[in-house]
């Protein structure tokens, strides 16, 4: 189906948060401010970059150059979205509260600051990417580089968002992507309502994986091949959210793809 764009996205805090929280404002669902964005953290976008993908059906996947490898998902926070995911928590966490899935190799990390979502579906989507374009495309001298060198897959999932909460550059940095001329709205006020929330798809180890700040874990979504990610992550995943929702119109998807440097 069509997608219509929108340019919030939610504002989250764990439930257990302080009021001290910190919080940011929202990033815009948009490929070039985006781009430029993940650049300034050092990401090479010469070598990839996100683009629009209008729709999941295959006319619109089959623009988007072959060997996408993350998605980056914005949908809106309603009360058949909340439901569901009470519901897949209470499935992820049936057994004396363990996790079921062996997640032990895909990158995950709590959002606990208000606003950050679009900040922490970027750092999931780029931290569970192939390792020999991470090492190609992430100067290990870089802020992406040192971050994630500082948060290995194995570091528990909050003491990550312990270290980024303490790291003042990414705050700026992502204060300046809220203000910068590519944004298409006015990023409003801080203590605005935001009723959207990004996510991150990706494969990791055969494995489709959708990764939420909100969520206790990644949530595996069954098998995928690099070939076969873009699709399955539309069909499994993003087409789940949007029958879910059937009356909204608020979704956007990202594709992380292959550079075309044609111009």
């Amino acid at each position: 189906s069509q997608l219509v764009y929108t340019k919030r996205q939610y504002n989250t805090m764990d439930a257990g948060a302080s009021k001290n929280r910190k919080k940011w404002f929202p990033l815009e669902s948009n490929p070039t401010l985006l781009n430029k964005y993940i650049a300034k953290l050092g990401f090479d976008t010469s070598l990839y970059q996100f683009v629009d993908v209008y729709s999941t059906e295959d006319w619109a996947l089959a623009m988007i150059p072959p060997g996408a490898v993350a998605v980056v998902f914005l949908y809106p926070i309603t009360a058949v979205q909340e439901e569901h995911r009470a519901k897949e928590k209470e499935q992820l966490l049936k057994k004396d509260g363990e996790i079921e899935q062996d997640v032990n190799n895909v990158w995950h990390i709590k959002q606990r600051i208000g606003n950050a979502c679009g900040t922490i579906g970027i750092l999931h989507a780029l931290a569970n990417i192939p390792e020999p374009l991470k090492v190609a495309a992430i100067p290990s001298d870089s802020w992406l580089g040192k971050f994630y060198n500082s948060c290995p897959p194995s570091l528990d999932p909050i003491a990550k968002a312990d270290i980024l909460e303490a790291n003042d550059e990414i705050e700026s940095k992502h204060d300046a992507a809220t203000s910068d001329s590519n944004n298409q709205t006015n990023r409003g006020n801080i203590d605005d309502k935001i009723e959207t929330h990004f996510v991150a798809l990706t494969h990791v180890n055969g494995g489709l994986y959708e990764l939420d700040g909100r969520k206790e874990c990644p949530v595996r979504h069954g098998d995928t091949t690099p070939e076969a990610f873009l699709t399955d992550a539309c069909a499994k995943v993003v087409k789940g959210f949007m029958d879910r929702d059937p009356g909204e119109m608020r979704f956007t998807i990202l594709a992380l793809a292959p550079a075309q440097n044609d111009d």
